[in-house]
């Protein structure tokens, strides 16, 4: 068993991001390349952004800290601490509209049909 602060990690990340060029900090909190579940805190300053990627395939994003706006083509949606918003399966973009901290969940498949 483990058991880690998200809000104490939270801080520390966002302590990272605001001395990171990037404004971008993260930490991968459970999972890895050998497990189908991967927890990753994601921490960016206001104004910084994940640009356009592709979708990592089932995934979901919770708001910890501050406001983020996800967006695709189609649509953008907003979030604030307590959002859980599901990850559009097409490409996507992140930005955070103030300092922020979220919690991103990927599922992937892993093994030789991955």
């Amino acid at each position: 068993m483990e058991k880690i602060s998200l809000t104490a990690l939270a801080r520390q990340q966002l302590t990272t991001a605001r001395s990171a060029s990037s404004g971008r900090s993260a930490h991968t909190v459970y999972g890895g390349h050998e497990h189908t579940l991967r927890q990753t805190l994601i921490a960016l300053t206001a104004g910084s952004a994940l640009d356009e990627h592709e979708s990592p395939g089932e995934a979901t994003l919770q708001v910890i800290e501050g406001r983020v706006s996800l967006g695709n083509s189609e649509a953008s949606w907003e979030g604030s601490p307590g959002d859980h918003i599901v990850i559009p399966r097409s490409r996507h973009s992140l930005r955070a509209l103030e300092d922020s901290v979220v919690l991103l969940t990927v599922v992937k498949a892993v093994g030789p049909h991955a």
